[in-house]
């Protein structure tokens, strides 16, 4: 059968079922992520040999290269772009958004990335004027002081800067674009994706009031989105999943809390069994492990980590003591994609679903999304919305687009795939600063 646009054999007992068809998928995948002993014994689409965590991170970053690249020149700007609409979080509430790109120059051609740090340290530690701070007197000289044979020797340059994953993930998302042009490959066939096409989902932010939400699930559910995730926090949570859930008894559905709640909410948070969901993200303390597999133990909805996992040795600890059953990719609070990749391939050797989030990204963050989530381990939609999602015009020409089965097609052109509207970026950029080689 057909899974989020994976070919998925579900085999109970040794029988492969004639009744898991779309209706009964949502409660089909969640007690396959929710039940360690579970008697459904295989999902073919996440199985991968036992030792090949091993060999990952060397596969990860060492087979990025083949020709040592010269950055010649690091360019860092801020842009600002209108939302849509406001999007509300337990911790926030903001109506435009400040996007940080960084360019690269070397060989002759130009790579793009972003540093998805907000303005404010609410998500994160970083911020936009933390991460300026970090790649002007740190990073770039780190990565203009000679030839980059390939990834591992960028993330090596890095390594001795503690913390500041987000202001690292922006110059090795550019330093991938270039490397990538270079080789005349897209992104998704440099990083080893599989898929043409990837299976989304959309992150519906706290409303006014119900009725407004609810005007949304449709709104998403109609445009074809694979799955629905609300923004929860005390107040807005068991009543609003009910009510969404009476309508919506198919769909897939999931919670973020963004670390609202602590672990004497642990009985609240059991209601929330009572409605099939495909996760709970990121109920507790933003880097908890702990507490996590305290709540995790008691609860049959799987534990969705975000903030917590910063690292690849944080997703070891965190599936070592089971903290939870799914792990959320970003690139940014990762650190780039040296770390990513390797936490795609611990979890895809251990059979633990991955699904790649957002950070409210521009067209440019999104593609490098698009080519991350195009690996075969991630199973599951991720946030990856349609450009006018947030945006009336996005920073690419074409614009992401959401199929009406809830696909994103996965571009083939060199690079991110996609063209950079300079001339649009120009026009919203309010500061912009260039770093040069030879002024390092």
């Amino acid at each position: 059968m057909q899974l989020c646009g994976l070919d998925v054999a579900f085999e109970v007992n040794g029988i492969y079922p004639k009744c898991c068809t779309m209706s009964t998928v949502p409660q089909m995948l969640q007690h396959l992520v929710a039940s360690p002993n579970s008697d459904v014994l295989s999902c073919t689409a996440m199985q991968r040999s036992p030792d090949a965590i091993e060999s990952g991170m060397e596969r990860s970053l060492c087979c990025f290269g083949g020709k040592s690249v010269r950055i010649d020149s690091v360019k860092i700007r801020l842009v600002r772009l209108p939302l849509n609409e406001a999007f509300e979080t337990s911790f926030g509430r903001i109506d435009s958004r400040l996007i940080f790109l960084v360019s690269v120059e070397g060989e002759g051609l130009t790579g793009w990335g972003e540093v998805v740090a907000a303005e404010e340290p609410r998500y994160s530690y970083e911020t936009a004027g933390t991460a300026h701070h970090v790649i002007r007197e740190f990073l770039a000289p780190a990565m203009l002081s000679g030839p980059i044979s390939d990834l591992s020797e960028l993330a090596a340059r890095f390594a001795p800067f503690r913390g500041h994953n987000m202001a690292k993930a922006g110059l090795e998302l550019a330093y991938m674009d270039l490397l990538a042009r270079a080789k005349g490959q897209s992104l998704s066939q440099l990083l080893g994706g599989t898929r043409q096409r990837i299976p989304v989902g959309v992150s519906l932010g706290i409303q006014p009031t119900p009725d407004r939400l609810l005007e949304r699930v449709e709104r998403y559910l109609a445009l074809g989105y694979q799955r629905i995730k609300l923004k929860i926090k005390p107040g807005w949570d068991v009543d609003i999943v009910s009510e969404v859930r009476r309508r919506h008894p198919d769909i897939l559905l999931s919670v973020d809390a963004n670390s609202a709640y602590t672990i004497e909410d642990q009985d609240h948070l059991k209601t929330l069994d009572g409605f099939g969901l495909l996760m709970i993200e990121q109920p507790l303390d933003h880097d908890d492990l702990i507490d996590h597999a305290k709540l995790q133990s008691v609860l049959r909805t799987p534990i969705c980590l975000d903030e917590s996992i910063t690292a690849l040795r944080r997703a070891q600890q965190a599936l070592d003591i089971k903290s939870c059953r799914i792990i959320n990719i970003k690139i940014g609070r990762v650190g780039g994609y040296s770390q990513a990749l390797a936490i795609h391939d611990l979890c895809h050797s251990r059979g633990i679903p991955v699904w790649c989030g957002g950070m409210l990204e521009s067209g440019i963050g999104r593609a490098h999304n698009i080519a991350l989530a195009s690996l075969p381990g991630f199973t599951l939609p991720g946030d990856i919305s349609a450009s006018s999602r947030f945006f009336a015009r996005d920073l690419i020409v074409p614009e992401v687009n959401v199929a009406e089965d809830g696909m994103v097609e996965v571009p083939l052109g060199p690079g991110l795939g996609f063209e950079v509207d300079l001339d649009y970026i120009t026009s919203n950029t309010q500061t912009v600063e260039r770093i040069e080689r030879h002024n390092v």
